[in-house]
């Protein structure tokens, strides 16, 4: 279990500096300057150079997309219960989350924004969770009715 924990945070590090860098690309170009901007000013700021704060950001996000790969194998707990391997997983991905999202001001530092951040990643979570689940749900019925042939 080690050994694949391992291997899917290599693998997800990557994954998530990719998702980083593809939405400061989007930035700059909702910005729409002609200027690349990898990192928001307040970072720049916090670490005292654009560069000290491009290296944090990178960091953040290759351990982000590590958490996330290696939150994955919950769902392989066959001995939990639905309801056990959905908490842990959410309770990992947001306890891990919310601080990186944080630091990199991926969301204003106010007590309205961080309850609005937590609102928006519900309801995006249990969207894909519930969609993830109908999916299943579906399969699972395809399945018996092909048994039943």
């Amino acid at each position: 279990m080690k050994k694949k924990l391992i291997l899917r945070c290599a693998l997800g590090a990557p994954v998530g500096y990719a998702i980083c860098m593809m939405i400061t690309i989007l930035i700059s170009l909702v910005v729409g300057d002609g200027n690349y901007y990898p990192v928001v000013p307040q970072m720049i700021d916090d670490f005292g150079s654009e560069l000290n704060a491009v290296i944090v950001q990178m960091l953040l996000s290759f351990l982000y997309g590590a958490a996330w790969a290696g939150a994955s194998l919950i769902w392989k707990k066959e001995n939990w219960s639905l309801l056990r391997q959905t908490l842990t997983h959410l309770i990992i991905c947001s306890g891990l989350t919310f601080p990186i999202a944080y630091v990199c001001y991926w969301m204003q530092h106010s007590l309205l924004s961080v309850i609005s951040y937590f609102a928006i990643f519900f309801v995006i979570y249990f969207s894909i969770w519930i969609s993830q689940f109908i999916a299943i749900k579906v399969k699972i019925s395809k399945m018996n009715e092909k048994i039943k042939r």
